[in-house]
């Protein structure tokens, strides 16, 4: 009897899913990545948020699609917008006044596009930041922060196209700006231009071209390197803050199923819902308070979306330097800012993870544990010197604003923010790193004497002191046993006291040859 069938009664929806297996084995193909292990923490999810805006960029932008017509052939306007009527202007802008005016929904939809697409480079940005400062790109993920970068390039080539479809004023002024960066690349500038606009500016070919683009080109190519990296991070697994049973050999977290998906799929309806609520609520780019496109006309105040700022700023602050050679004049006042320094910035972020695993000795190791920023006080604080830097041009691109909302001169401005520029990055840097180190004491001093309890005791001799309890709380990532002493330029080692320091970026591993060598 014992050794008989098992005939105990089941549950219907356990045999509909052994039946619904044994045709299709969804459960021997797909179980080990339906139990792949997130780590459970906020941070990690930035990169879920890009996508999901991602996802609405393309249901609305499938949607706008539908009423666009990307040609610059003028017609005259006859629909609601009373204040425009009669008014000759592109068939671009034309169609994009009947989507926000004349189409049901049109409005919403265009603005939550918009928005969409304001998150999208947002949410890269951010997600960029988080994998800089906690080592995220190190090998094995190299490839993947290449791609990142990547990404993030071309989300702003993306965000810039659609920004200039809809031919009016004040993208059709960022247009301009964009035909005198061409014409600042030394002698193909003109030719590049000629090509882009098929003719002189502002042409006729321009919005058809974007358009192309936009819709094809741009969000191909997205869609295949979002895809390449995603089928990283499932194959190298995810990184993790340092922790009990956390080690570089596995993944401690909420599995794939049902707790991820649970979390994300939230997640996915809050970033919907979000971005309806700013579409029906917060007002973007109302392009008809701008009117149509005219070469001979620039928008008061001009300012482009946040993600091109920097470039606006930088134009901003370069002063008037050309020089003439041969009968050619070269503008450095428009390809150093515009040209030379967002290659610059670029090149650099493209090196930057093989770079400092060559300076510190860690190219050779895998490295599945995140750093804690206040661990790398170098690799921090160039961080924050670069967002010092990146801030102080976004703030450029508005100086005309500023100045005139705070009644200050412009000119006294932009030379404080040319001083800001250079000196800034550089306090930047020198204080985050002493921040950081400052902060790594604090938590060994916290470690070694514990948490004030707040009960005081008398000696025998009358003095007093603080009693103390051991540390209970910590944060992600942080150690929980005191380390050994250390100079402070060697802050870093303070949660692994088995590692060694590095000269200068960071702490190769206590098994790398050469260091072995000199130790010995």
């Amino acid at each position: 009897m014992g050794h008989g069938p098992d005939h105990r009664a089941r549950h219907p929806a356990e045999r509909f899913a052994d039946a619904a297996d044994a045709r299709l084995p969804l459960h021997d193909g797909g179980g080990k990545l339906l139990r792949k292990a997130f780590p459970d923490h906020w941070s990690f999810l930035l990169g879920e948020l890009a996508l999901y805006s991602l996802i609405v960029l393309m249901l609305t932008g499938v949607w706008l699609t539908l009423f666009f017509t990307p040609e610059m052939r003028e017609v005259t306007y006859d629909g609601s917008h009373v204040p425009l009527r009669g008014v000759r202007m592109s068939a671009a802008f034309d169609s994009t006044l009947r989507i926000s005016f004349d189409v049901r929904g049109g409005l919403l939809i265009r603005q939550m596009h918009h928005w969409a697409a304001i998150v999208f480079l947002a949410a890269i940005g951010l997600h960029l930041l988080r994998i800089f400062f906690t080592g995220a790109f190190r090998r094995p993920r190299e490839a993947n922060w290449v791609i990142g970068v990547t990404l993030f390039v071309l989300a702003l080539a993306e965000g810039f196209a659609g920004y200039s479809l809809p031919d009016d004023l004040l993208s059709g002024t960022g247009l301009r700006i964009a035909q005198g960066i061409m014409l600042s690349i030394p002698v193909v500038g003109s030719y590049v231009s000629m090509f882009v606009f098929g003719g002189e500016f502002p042409g006729e070919d321009i919005i058809s071209r974007l358009y192309a683009m936009h819709i094809l080109l741009l969000p191909g190519l997205l869609i295949g390197l979002v895809t390449a990296h995603l089928i990283l991070v499932f194959h190298l697994k995810h990184t993790q803050w340092r922790g009990p049973g956390r080690t570089n050999g596995n993944v401690v977290g909420k599995p794939m199923y049902p707790q991820f998906m649970a979390t994300s799929g939230g997640l996915s309806l809050i970033v919907f819902g979000v971005l309806a609520l700013l579409a029906g609520l917060a007002q973007i780019n109302p392009v008809w308070t701008y009117g149509p496109y005219r070469p001979d006309q620039v928008s008061t105040g001009s300012q482009p979306d946040w993600y091109v700022g920097f470039l606006e700023g930088a134009l901003r602050l370069v002063p008037p330097w050309e020089t003439n050679i041969a009968g050619h004049t070269l503008m450095w006042n428009v390809l150093l800012p515009a040209v030379v320094l967002p290659g610059l910035l670029f090149l650099v972020l493209y090196a930057y993870p093989f770079v400092e695993q060559r300076l510190t000795g860690e190219w050779h190791q895998e490295h599945h544990l995140c750093d804690r920023p206040r661990e790398r006080p170098v690799r921090t604080g160039l961080g924050v010197a670069g967002i010092t830097f990146y801030g102080v041009l976004l703030l450029a691109g508005g100086n005309d604003v500023v100045a005139q909302s705070f009644h200050i001169s412009l000119n006294a401005l932009t030379w404080v923010l040319r001083v800001a520029l250079v000196v800034g990055p550089v306090l930047a840097f020198l204080l985050t790193r002493t921040v950081c180190r400052a902060l790594v004491w604090k938590e060994r001093e916290r470690l070694a004497t514990g948490d004030e309890s707040g009960e005081v005791r008398q000696s025998v001799a009358g003095g007093y002191e603080s009693d103390h309890r051991p540390v209970e709380k910590f944060r992600p990532g942080a150690p929980r046993t005191p380390a050994p002493a250390s100079p402070p330029d060697q802050s870093s080692l303070l949660s692994n006291p088995d590692r060694r320091p590095g000269p200068r970026t960071g702490t190769p591993s206590r098994g790398h040859p050469e260091r072995a060598r000199r130790r010995r």
